[in-house]
């Protein structure tokens, strides 16, 4: 690993690290600090991960002005069986950020330039200020104050956490003149946002079957009450073959979730207007306000790189497991649709996620139609098994049953995370080679891996010798 404009690395925790920060969250694609390996990119280790983590968190959310939290992650790592902490940092939308003490002058700012942090120029800094976002939700005063959080506390307790009297303040639903703001709106007990859920019979909205509003209450109820009603939606649907009989639920539950939760904490609410969902015959359609940040194009959308619409809100989901990682669910999405089904408007983001079998609801009639997805006996063809690597062949065949990633990695004889996942498991999951038991919650310590009928089918063939490894 080496140092670039989008990653920093010490060999420990030091001082400058809200410098770093803060040159990260002036940068237009973010970045990323590694601790515990030094400038030749030597892993050196870190002692007491969890305390650690905790002292960068205190740091960055006292010594960094604006508030940044919800803007970065800290997540342990292991690397050459030794522990380092990645501290994942987003592009801010109310640039120019500064450290606290010195404030928006040329000591106080810092931006990106190549491998280092260097002191923005006030001119820069004037330049960015006049363009700052005003109206982000955090700094909208609500137009209710007398709101409750019973329910808010109630997911909290559920995740294991508790809110204290200061919670509001702690959580950013406050201006800074202490009044609540438009994230506290969202996040009581009553509010006016209702989040539609459509159904129509066809593939046009000529035919509304159902129109189900989830709303007025915490916007997280909400949430989990959409993503309750496409699971339910999700249904299982068969296909027999002159092989066997195949079974397949109509969308992939993960990219489907993420694309859910995407939607809601990036919308754009300044206008008060909630993203929205419809169930098509062929698709599901979910189209969130607000195009993509200016500063933010399509192929750094689809890499990753993460610029929270609403930070507040994205802190809120992480903290009760909505949310995985900042700049994850874009990814997530793609190993299972193609960056085409994503369409981009000047106001608002649309995805388009088509059921995997492309079934059209008849009058007891079978359908007529190909599946989105062909059968395994299909999927197993010359051209496939030329572009799988060694790598992915010597995973499918050591796989059997339910794998953790441990017991992987150690068949493999291999000790780098990174290594295994970039080179084994990512490729065989977008291959559609092995799946996750538990794909609701990608890092769950209880998640396995096992083979998928494409991955038993592959396995079949080179056990026949059809396929020679190195």
């Amino acid at each position: 690993m080496k140092e670039s404009n989008r990653i920093e690395l010490k060999s420990s925790l030091s001082e400058n690290l809200e410098k770093e920060v803060v040159a990260f969250l002036n940068n237009r694609e973010g970045g990323a600090i590694y601790i515990g390996i030094d400038d030749g990119g030597n892993v050196l280790g870190v002692e007491n991960p969890d305390d650690l983590q905790l002292r960068i968190k205190d740091r960055l959310k006292n010594n960094i002005h604006p508030n940044c939290l919800g803007l970065f992650d800290i997540l342990e790592e292991s690397m050459e069986e030794k522990q380092v902490i990645k501290v994942l940092v987003a592009s801010g939308p109310e640039k120019p950020y500064c450290l606290k003490k010195l404030g928006m002058t040329e000591k106080g700012c810092f931006i990106r330039v190549g491998t280092a942090s260097e002191p923005m120029p006030q001119r820069m800094i004037d330049r960015l200020f006049a363009r700052r976002v005003r109206n982000s939700i955090g700094k909208i005063r609500s137009n209710q104050q007398n709101l409750k959080f019973e329910q808010l506390k109630i997911y909290y307790e559920e995740a294991g956490k508790k809110l204290n009297g200061r919670f509001a303040g702690n959580l950013g639903l406050k201006t800074e003149d202490d009044a609540f703001n438009y994230v506290a709106f969202l996040m009581s007990d009553v509010n006016t946002l209702s989040i539609k859920v459509a159904k129509y019979r066809g593939k046009t909205r000529g035919d509304l079957i159902e129109n189900n509003e989830y709303g007025y209450c915490s916007i997280i109820k909400a949430t989990k009450q959409v993503l309750d009603k496409l699971d339910l939606e999700n249904k299982t649907k068969s296909r027999i073959t002159a092989q066997k009989r195949i079974d397949k639920r109509l969308w992939d539950a993960v990219p489907l979730r993420e694309a859910v939760i995407n939607a809601i904490v990036h919308n754009d609410y300044t206008n008060e207007v909630p993203p929205k969902f419809e169930i098509f015959a062929d698709r599901i359609e979910i189209t969130s306000a607000g195009g993509l940040p200016d500063s933010i194009q399509q192929e750094e959308f689809f890499e990753g790189v993460s610029m929270p619409r609403n930070q507040e809100m994205i802190r809120i989901f992480k903290d009760l497991d909505l949310v995985e990682h900042l700049g994850s669910g874009i990814p997530r999405i793609l190993l299972t649709y193609p960056p085409s089904c994503f369409r981009f408007f000047d106001n608002f983001l649309r995805i388009t996620l088509p059921n995997a079998w492309d079934l059209e609801e008849n009058t007891g009639e079978k359908p007529q139609v190909e599946p989105f997805f062909p059968s395994a006996a299909d999927q197993v063809t010359d051209q496939d098994t030329d572009q799988v690597t060694d790598q992915v062949r010597r995973l499918v065949l050591l796989l059997k049953g339910s794998r953790a990633r441990p017991e992987l990695m150690a068949e493999l004889g291999l000790r780098h995370n990174p290594s295994f996942r970039e080179n084994y498991l990512h490729p065989a999951l977008l291959q559609g080679l092995i799946e996750m038991t538990v794909p609701d919650k990608p890092n769950s310590r209880l998640q396995k891996y096992r083979l998928t009928a494409k991955g038993r089918a592959l396995r079949e063939v080179l056990g026949r010798g059809f396929m020679k490894l190195d």
